[in-house]
């Protein structure tokens, strides 16, 4: 593919790999895909306009369910007589994305973007209509697995068709708006499941983003047809879809699970379940990783082990807010939530900043690290004194994700040869979900052992805590540029 580049859209600066040389993958032409046919334009014109819109849709109907959900499953696990089995509403989402991600990379490299992406999309909507006609809690579960199939798939599908499709230096404002994809239901998905469900039946929420899916695949279907895998990919052995591969993807899977279970059951049972979760995981990840993602090493390996970081210590810190402010200083849910709104814009506005400034990739990584750092540190302040000093706080905090997450999404592709961009993206995922969702039950598993009786000293110890991962996230950060590069 030929690399047009957009008048308003800068290049790379030489302070590392991106700079000194255009992946092969994007600077060799090429009759497939569009991108080597799009005259000087941006992501939102041209032959790119119609792709971005399906892309930036689909992105924001995974994205919907996944906000919405948690307004609804009160009310779907009193209806379905499941309380008992409510956790499981979001773990088996968590574990079946996790496993298909992993699956998912070796397939989208072999194959290309097309298939997976609309499999994916196919089992999200299976996962839907189960879980709108669900009569029972255990088939309500089951419903949301296949979701979470479907997400898994479908993500890293979407990654590697923006790898095929849209020239290198167009790549930041195309996750600048996946951000804008996140952001907007973020802000309106739980207050319209909420109505949705309140007026029409929590059924609704979920069977009425179906209709939605099939124009958002239409729109992607002519590109998926010009990405045909290149002649590399399909001479490519399936070494990284070995049965240790396979077997390493349940053993994440699994640890997860069971690591998540024993958070949330203190003593005897949380010794074990983090004992064998921790082994899960310790046996999968480096399989399933790049090659010294958990030792720091630099380049790819290290964009790959902040995205996590940063995804725990931010998500960690952004769960308990609302509770502390509700808790210690009486807000209302409406009030609560204007701070996660104001972490949310400004999550938006770093993000579109990324994607249109001269300066590196690596530049806005470290950025938003010490952003997301301070925010952390300011907010988990804030709410032990006045609750309203952590909107601000939560701005930069939210500013540095907006600068740093889309920009680590760039570097992986850009830094991956076209035949591993599949199994990197699948990576990304991987670190980010894992991230988010076990430093968050270990910060809840922190403050249920302290107690509600002093909720505010357990807020401040995984405030610490979090602060603490972010930090490592800095110096990971420093790591960026590949040895050969500096």
């Amino acid at each position: 593919m030929t690399t047009v580049l957009d008048p308003e859209t800068p290049s790379e600066p030489s302070d590392g790999p991106l700079v000194d040389s255009v992946p092969e993958s994007v600077a060799d032409p090429s009759p497939d895909g569009l991108a080597a046919e799009e005259p000087v334009g941006g992501v939102w014109s041209g032959r790119l306009l119609v792709p971005t819109l399906g892309i930036v849709l689909t992105v924001t109907l995974l994205a919907f369910e996944a906000m919405a959900v948690g307004t609804v499953m009160p009310v779907t696990a009193r209806d379905l007589d499941g309380l008992s089995l409510y956790g499981w509403g979001f773990s088996a989402t968590l574990i079946a994305s996790l496993l298909t991600t992993v699956l998912a990379g070796g397939w989208v490299d072999r194959s290309g973007p097309g298939r997976p992406l609309l499999t994916g999309l196919g089992l999200f909507v299976a996962g839907l209509a189960a879980a709108g006609a669900a009569p029972t809690m255990w088939i309500f579960i089951g419903a949301r697995m296949f979701q979470g199939l479907g997400t898994g798939v479908a993500m890293v599908a979407v990654y590697v068709l923006i790898a095929r499709v849209y020239p290198e230096a167009l790549r930041p404002r195309v996750f600048a708006a996946l951000s804008a994809a996140w952001v907007l239901p973020s802000l309106i998905g739980p207050a319209i499941g909420g109505l949705v469900a309140q007026h029409a039946g929590w059924r609704w929420v979920f069977l009425g983003l179906i209709p939605l899916v099939v124009p958002a695949a239409a729109m992607l279907v002519p590109a998926l047809r010009d990405v045909r895998p290149s002649e590399r990919e399909a001479q490519r052995p399936a070494q990284r879809t070995t049965a240790v591969r396979y077997v390493a993807a349940v053993a994440v899977a699994g640890g997860a699970g069971v690591l998540l279970y024993g958070f949330q059951h203190p003593g005897v049972v949380m010794a074990i379940g983090v004992a064998i979760g921790l082994a899960g995981l310790g046996f999968g990840l480096p399989k399933m990783l790049p090659a010294g993602t958990l030792r720091f090493r630099r380049g790819l390996p290290s964009a790959v082990l902040v995205r996590g970081l940063l995804a725990g210590a931010f998500f960690g810190m952004d769960v308990f807010i609302p509770l502390a402010l509700t808790s210690l200083h009486k807000f209302s849910p409406s009030e609560a939530g204007v701070v996660l709104t104001l972490g949310a814009l400004g999550w938006s506005g770093a993000s579109q900043i990324q994607g249109r400034s001269e300066r590196s990739r690596q530049f806005f990584v470290r950025l938003g690290s010490v952003l997301v750092t301070a925010g952390i540190v300011a907010a988990a302040v804030a709410v032990q004194f006045n609750g309203w000093a952590a909107a601000p706080a939560w701005m930069v905090g939210g500013a540095g994700m907006g600068f740093a997450i889309g920009s680590l999404s760039v570097l992986v592709l850009n830094e991956s040869p076209e035949e591993e961009q599949g199994v990197n993206s699948a990576a990304l995922q991987i670190t980010d979900n894992l991230g988010s969702s076990l430093f968050v039950g270990a910060a809840s598993a922190v403050v249920a052992a302290v107690g509600t009786d002093h909720l505010g000293s357990g807020l401040a110890i995984s405030g610490v805590l979090l602060s603490a991962l972010a930090v490592v996230g800095i110096l990971a950060s420093l790591r960026l540029t590949p040895r050969h590069a500096t």
